[in-house]
């Protein structure tokens, strides 16, 4: 099947362990980690799992300094993942799978906040969307942090825009676990899949 992609939403240091960093991070890398190692390596297809190489595009918050949803600014979060620094860069473990055209930036504009990956641009100020349709996606798996705030709304944007999103539930970090829960059964009556590899 070539109409699968996997967007990993947020893998960055200081959602993992820095300023922000969100509780299960560690185990969300390793775990994800493992699926890309898996569907590099061209496993066969199950019953809930497609394999075979596609597509890993990769969602990153890219803050400039004094960002509107940070507490000095006003805003409900810490200062985190300003561009240029540690903390907005790609967990190591990962960043070999990234390339720069299927990296997505948000939350680059300081006076706008932006949850969702989905109108991220890449470097060619492509959107998400716009690169998810050029490559004919129509299955995406979703990995990332937190649960409640960015994989949330970027899989709720994925599937107002008639894809089949597929949550890989172990593969996920949040900030509040009781959040955590209530967005995956959100997330689940609104008609994305929730599944462990």
């Amino acid at each position: 099947m070539r109409d699968v992609a996997l967007v990993v939403v947020d893998m960055l240091y200081d959602f993992i362990d820095g300023t922000m960093a969100c509780q299960g991070a560690g185990e969300a890398v390793r775990n994800s980690l493992k699926f890309i190692e898996k569907i590099t390596e061209g496993s066969p297809e199950s019953d809930e799992i497609i394999y075979g190489t596609f597509p890993i595009l990769f969602v990153r918050d890219s803050h400039p300094q004094g960002h509107c949803s940070f507490q000095a600014q006003g805003g409900p979060w810490p200062e985190h993942c300003v561009q240029g620094t540690h903390g907005a860069e790609i967990h190591e473990a990962l960043r070999p799978y990234a390339t720069e055209e299927l990296t997505f930036y948000k939350g680059y504009k300081k006076d706008l906040e932006q949850y969702s990956g989905f109108e991220g641009v890449n470097h060619a100020g492509q959107s998400l969307h716009e690169v998810l349709e050029l490559l004919d996606i129509k299955n995406v798996y979703v990995c990332g942090i937190a649960t409640e705030y960015c994989v949330r709304n970027t899989c709720e944007d994925l599937k107002k825009a008639g894809l089949r999103v597929l949550l890989l539930q172990d593969c996920l970090a949040w900030v509040d676990p009781q959040g955590h829960r209530e967005a995956l059964a959100a997330m689940q009556a609104e008609g994305i899949k929730l599944i462990s590899q």
